[in-house]
């Protein structure tokens, strides 16, 4: 997940398989501590057209965004981020359990958020981005 206005990603989620209900829950446990946002862009994986992220996002206010099936450019944040997601992570990581792969994605999430500096936020890295927002809308 990637937070569009901050640049953040609050959540990476290792699985062997990604269905609505597991996506649904991780966005309920997010919620907790972020949250509710007001809209999800989303593609058009099963996980997303699942009844179960339908249910979630009409029960908690939220709006499911869809981009037009083959046009992954309408998502060019989380495009960007997959990529370098893969290239940096997931395709030289060895991941000798489910328990691994979450600890290596989490260390990779936190240097992602806190360590670099993205040039579309003013060359700060999102959790600075976000507390400089924070501390002028409080």
């Amino acid at each position: 997940m990637i937070d569009k206005f901050s640049r953040e990603c609050p959540l990476l989620e290792a699985s062997f398989s990604l269905t609505g209900v597991k996506v649904a829950r991780a966005l309920q446990r997010l919620a907790v501590t972020r949250g509710y946002p007001r809209t999800i862009t989303v593609d058009n994986g099963s996980e997303f057209i699942s009844a179960a992220l339908d249910e979630w996002a009409h029960k908690n206010g939220v709006t499911l965004d869809f981009i037009r099936p083959g046009k992954p450019v309408e998502n060019a944040f989380i495009e960007s981020f997959n990529g370098r997601l893969r290239d940096e992570c997931l395709n030289v990581s060895v991941f000798h359990s489910l328990e691994d792969a979450q600890e290596k994605l989490e260390a990779w999430r936190k240097d992602y958020n806190d360590v670099r500096p993205h040039s579309s936020i003013q060359n700060l890295t999102p959790t600075e981005f976000a507390e400089q927002h924070r501390k002028r809308t409080a």
